[in-house]
Protein backbone atom coordinates (compact mmCIF):
# COMPACT_ATOMS: atom_id res chain seq x y z
CA UNK A 1 0.00 0.00 0.00
CA UNK A 2 3.14 2.36 0.49
CA UNK A 3 4.37 2.07 -2.50
CA UNK A 4 0.90 2.78 -4.63
CA UNK A 5 0.53 5.85 -2.25
CA UNK A 6 4.02 6.76 -3.05
CA UNK A 7 3.77 6.54 -6.69
CA UNK A 8 0.34 8.97 -6.26
CA UNK A 9 2.19 11.48 -4.47
CA UNK A 10 5.09 11.53 -6.71
CA UNK A 11 3.05 11.46 -9.69
CA UNK A 12 1.00 13.90 -8.32
CA UNK A 13 3.60 16.74 -7.06
CA UNK A 14 5.18 16.26 -10.86
CA UNK A 15 1.91 17.09 -12.64
CA UNK A 16 0.71 20.21 -10.66
CA UNK A 17 4.33 21.41 -11.11
CA UNK A 18 4.67 20.86 -15.16
CA UNK A 19 1.12 22.16 -15.32
CA UNK A 20 2.17 25.58 -13.38
CA UNK A 21 5.74 25.78 -15.46
CA UNK A 22 4.12 24.68 -18.51
CA UNK A 23 0.83 27.67 -17.80
CA UNK A 24 3.54 30.09 -17.74
CA UNK A 25 5.67 29.25 -20.48
CA UNK A 26 3.04 29.33 -22.79
CA UNK A 27 1.11 32.45 -21.19
CA UNK A 28 3.60 35.10 -19.75
CA UNK A 29 6.85 36.92 -21.25
CA UNK A 30 9.91 36.42 -19.10
CA UNK A 31 9.89 39.26 -16.23
CA UNK A 32 5.92 39.45 -16.60
CA UNK A 33 4.10 39.25 -13.61
CA UNK A 34 0.82 38.69 -11.47
CA UNK A 35 0.80 40.67 -8.21
CA UNK A 36 -1.60 38.28 -5.97
CA UNK A 37 -1.13 39.50 -2.82
CA UNK A 38 1.46 42.77 -1.36
CA UNK A 39 3.09 39.29 0.15
CA UNK A 40 3.15 37.18 -2.84
CA UNK A 41 3.07 37.70 -6.70
CA UNK A 42 3.62 35.40 -9.80
CA UNK A 43 6.99 36.58 -11.55
CA UNK A 44 8.08 34.56 -14.40
CA UNK A 45 11.95 33.96 -14.35
CA UNK A 46 14.28 31.10 -15.85
CA UNK A 47 17.22 29.70 -13.73
CA UNK A 48 20.26 28.19 -15.33
CA UNK A 49 21.30 26.51 -12.56
CA UNK A 50 20.09 25.34 -9.28
CA UNK A 51 17.12 25.49 -6.75
CA UNK A 52 16.34 28.91 -5.68
CA UNK A 53 18.68 30.75 -8.63
CA UNK A 54 21.62 29.30 -7.50
CA UNK A 55 23.76 28.62 -10.85
CA UNK A 56 26.52 27.17 -11.75
CA UNK A 57 28.47 29.12 -14.73
CA UNK A 58 28.22 28.40 -18.41
CA UNK A 59 27.26 25.98 -21.00
CA UNK A 60 29.78 22.92 -19.06
CA UNK A 61 28.38 23.62 -15.67
CA UNK A 62 24.37 23.56 -17.35
CA UNK A 63 25.85 20.23 -18.48
CA UNK A 64 26.91 18.79 -15.37
CA UNK A 65 23.96 20.30 -13.55
CA UNK A 66 21.50 18.43 -15.91
CA UNK A 67 23.62 14.97 -15.81
CA UNK A 68 23.89 15.49 -12.05
CA UNK A 69 19.83 15.93 -12.00
CA UNK A 70 19.81 12.43 -13.82
CA UNK A 71 21.86 10.71 -11.72
CA UNK A 72 20.30 11.73 -8.38
CA UNK A 73 16.68 10.40 -10.07
CA UNK A 74 17.88 7.65 -10.63
CA UNK A 75 19.36 7.29 -7.25
CA UNK A 76 16.06 8.72 -5.67
CA UNK A 77 13.99 6.38 -7.35
CA UNK A 78 16.14 3.36 -6.16
CA UNK A 79 15.93 4.45 -2.57
CA UNK A 80 12.20 5.32 -2.68
CA UNK A 81 11.73 1.61 -3.43
CA UNK A 82 14.27 0.45 -0.93
CA UNK A 83 12.27 2.69 1.80
CA UNK A 84 8.90 1.59 0.69
CA UNK A 85 10.28 -2.04 0.69
CA UNK A 86 11.98 -1.93 4.43
CA UNK A 87 8.52 -0.40 5.37
CA UNK A 88 9.91 2.84 6.88
CA UNK A 89 8.19 5.22 9.08
CA UNK A 90 5.40 6.74 6.60
CA UNK A 91 6.38 10.48 7.58
CA UNK A 92 9.75 9.86 6.18
CA UNK A 93 8.38 7.80 2.63
CA UNK A 94 6.39 10.92 2.31
CA UNK A 95 9.48 13.14 2.47
CA UNK A 96 11.55 10.63 0.09
CA UNK A 97 8.47 11.10 -2.41
CA UNK A 98 8.82 14.58 -2.11
CA UNK A 99 11.73 15.23 -2.61
CA UNK A 100 11.98 12.42 -5.72
CA UNK A 101 8.85 14.42 -7.03
CA UNK A 102 10.79 17.91 -7.24
CA UNK A 103 13.71 16.43 -8.62
CA UNK A 104 12.31 14.81 -11.34
CA UNK A 105 10.41 18.36 -12.17
CA UNK A 106 13.15 20.12 -12.06
CA UNK A 107 14.95 17.27 -14.44
CA UNK A 108 12.46 17.87 -17.02
CA UNK A 109 13.08 21.49 -17.51
CA UNK A 110 16.67 21.04 -17.63
CA UNK A 111 16.59 18.15 -20.25
CA UNK A 112 13.63 18.90 -22.78
CA UNK A 113 12.23 22.59 -21.78
CA UNK A 114 14.87 23.60 -24.47
CA UNK A 115 14.15 21.60 -27.13
CA UNK A 116 10.28 21.67 -27.06
CA UNK A 117 9.67 25.54 -26.31
CA UNK A 118 10.60 28.76 -28.01
CA UNK A 119 12.30 31.20 -25.73
CA UNK A 120 10.44 34.12 -24.12
CA UNK A 121 12.31 37.53 -24.31
CA UNK A 122 10.50 38.81 -26.99
CA UNK A 123 6.74 37.00 -27.43
CA UNK A 124 5.44 34.17 -25.23
CA UNK A 125 6.77 31.24 -25.77
CA UNK A 126 5.63 28.14 -27.93
CA UNK A 127 5.58 24.36 -27.95
CA UNK A 128 7.26 22.58 -30.16
CA UNK A 129 7.95 25.42 -32.93
CA UNK A 130 8.79 24.74 -36.32
CA UNK A 131 11.95 26.84 -36.05
CA UNK A 132 12.84 24.57 -32.84
CA UNK A 133 13.56 25.14 -29.62
CA UNK A 134 15.78 27.36 -27.81
CA UNK A 135 18.36 25.54 -27.17
CA UNK A 136 19.67 21.76 -27.10
CA UNK A 137 19.27 18.20 -24.84
CA UNK A 138 19.85 18.90 -21.43
CA UNK A 139 20.12 22.72 -21.63
CA UNK A 140 16.95 24.01 -21.08
CA UNK A 141 16.07 26.66 -18.37
CA UNK A 142 14.32 25.73 -15.36
CA UNK A 143 10.97 27.80 -14.98
CA UNK A 144 10.32 29.77 -11.65
CA UNK A 145 7.05 31.76 -10.46
CA UNK A 146 6.44 31.62 -7.32
CA UNK A 147 7.51 35.03 -4.86
CA UNK A 148 6.88 35.86 -1.82
CA UNK A 149 8.26 39.47 -0.41
CA UNK A 150 6.66 39.00 2.71
CA UNK A 151 8.97 42.18 3.97
CA UNK A 152 11.79 44.54 3.31
CA UNK A 153 13.91 46.90 4.70
CA UNK A 154 17.21 48.07 5.33
CA UNK A 155 19.45 46.89 7.46
CA UNK A 156 20.51 48.68 10.71
CA UNK A 157 23.86 51.07 10.14
CA UNK A 158 25.39 49.55 13.10
CA UNK A 159 24.94 45.71 11.54
CA UNK A 160 28.52 44.75 10.60
CA UNK A 161 29.06 44.49 6.61
CA UNK A 162 25.94 44.99 5.74
CA UNK A 163 24.79 47.93 7.79
CA UNK A 164 22.35 50.01 5.37
CA UNK A 165 22.05 47.38 3.11
CA UNK A 166 18.68 46.65 1.44
CA UNK A 167 17.38 43.27 2.32
CA UNK A 168 14.00 41.43 0.99
CA UNK A 169 12.70 38.69 2.76
CA UNK A 170 11.69 36.08 0.76
CA UNK A 171 14.36 37.66 -2.34
CA UNK A 172 14.15 34.05 -4.00
CA UNK A 173 11.98 33.31 -6.96
CA UNK A 174 11.09 29.59 -6.98
CA UNK A 175 8.74 26.65 -8.20
CA UNK A 176 6.60 23.60 -6.90
CA UNK A 177 9.78 21.20 -7.26
CA UNK A 178 11.60 23.70 -5.37
CA UNK A 179 9.49 23.87 -2.66
CA UNK A 180 8.92 19.97 -2.91
CA UNK A 181 12.48 19.47 -2.26
CA UNK A 182 12.66 22.30 0.51
CA UNK A 183 9.73 21.29 2.52
CA UNK A 184 10.54 17.29 2.06
CA UNK A 185 14.48 17.54 3.29
CA UNK A 186 12.33 20.10 6.79
CA UNK A 187 10.36 16.83 7.57
CA UNK A 188 13.42 14.76 7.73
CA UNK A 189 15.30 17.43 9.49
CA UNK A 190 12.27 18.08 12.26
CA UNK A 191 11.14 14.64 12.41
CA UNK A 192 14.28 12.70 12.06
CA UNK A 193 14.05 11.55 15.78
CA UNK A 194 10.65 9.87 15.09
CA UNK A 195 11.55 8.67 11.92
CA UNK A 196 14.86 6.53 13.07
CA UNK A 197 13.97 5.99 16.79
CA UNK A 198 13.91 2.02 16.76
CA UNK A 199 16.69 2.05 14.65
CA UNK A 200 18.54 4.07 17.49
CA UNK A 201 17.31 2.49 20.32
CA UNK A 202 20.04 -0.56 21.23
CA UNK A 203 18.63 -3.66 20.58
CA UNK A 204 17.29 -5.47 24.08
CA UNK A 205 18.01 -8.91 25.00
CA UNK A 206 15.85 -11.11 26.94
CA UNK A 207 16.48 -11.83 30.50
CA UNK A 208 15.88 -15.66 31.37
CA UNK A 209 13.51 -16.44 33.64
CA UNK A 210 14.47 -17.35 36.94
CA UNK A 211 12.92 -21.06 38.14
CA UNK A 212 11.46 -21.23 41.21
CA UNK A 213 13.43 -23.37 43.67
CA UNK A 214 11.96 -26.57 45.56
Amino acid sequence: MKGYIATIIVISIILIDQASKIWVKTHMLLGQEYVIASWFRIHFTENPGMAFGMMLPGIWGKLFLSCFRLVAVTGGIWYLSRVVKEKAHWGFTLAVSMILAGAIGNMIDGTFYGVIFSDSYHSVAKIFPAEGGYSGWMQGLVVDMLWFPLFHGFFPEWVPFVGGDYFEFFRFIFNIADAAITVGVAIIIIFQKWFFANENEPERVAEPVSQPQP
